[in-house]
């Protein structure tokens, strides 16, 4: 199929593998989706050796983030993980980077869980309404993070195609950003989350029909 959009993975040792698995299976997997097979999941990593999750599952990177460009990508993912919690770790340099030039030509960016304190650190959450684990976890990011005024006490937020949550919530946080991809049709996406949001078995009627 021609113009296939990739969203774009991030990953990096620790990453948490666990908080972006309910979006990229369901943008991998044309089953329930509005135009079938336009989609693909394509792995971002620093370079392409192996990269080890939390959960010790090894990945082997597609590409570089010397080699990601906004314009060949639909959204960038990026999950939480160990790393994120130190202070200017060298290995996060490069995937906040990305987020600025992704935001900066309004390509959406999704992060979770610790996620969200790198972008704190990097001054990205100043300016548009966010969430995270707690306000008091982005203001010891180690930055001068200056955003908490925009802090929104939510399961995700979306503003301006930057999607935020919390480690607690990988469901709500793919349903932002399974509808900012226009993944499924409304009725689709309301019945993913029904089911897998709120275990209400009313929602797979409507997608064993889709």
């Amino acid at each position: 199929m021609a113009d296939i959009r990739t969203v774009h993975l991030a990953v990096y040792p620790t990453w948490a593998d666990w908080e972006p698995g309910f979006l990229v299976s369901r943008v991998n997997n044309p089953a329930w989706q509005r135009r079938p097979g336009s989609l693909r999941v394509r792995t971002v990593a620093s370079s392409l050796e192996p990269v080890l999750s939390m959960g010790g599952v090894r990945v082997l990177p597609d590409l570089t983030f010397d080699e990601l460009s906004p314009a060949d990508s639909a959204m960038l993912v990026l999950p939480g993980g160990d790393l994120w919690d130190a202070d200017q770790h060298p290995a996060t340099s490069e995937p906040l980077r990305a987020a600025s030039a992704f935001l900066e030509a309004g390509v959406p960016v999704a992060a979770i869980c610790g996620a969200t304190a790198g972008l704190a650190r990097a001054g990205l959450l100043d300016d548009r309404a966010h969430t995270s684990s707690a306000p008091e976890y982005l203001l010891q990011s180690g930055g001068a993070y200056a955003g908490g005024h925009l802090y929104r006490h939510e399961d995700s937020v979306t503003d301006r195609g930057l999607i935020t949550a919390g480690p607690t919530h990988p469901v709500e946080f793919a349903r932002a950003a399974l509808e900012q991809l226009e993944v499924f049709e409304p009725e689709a996406l309301d019945a993913w989350y029904r089911l897998f949001g709120r275990q209400d078995p009313s929602g797979f009627a409507v997608l064993a029909g889709a």
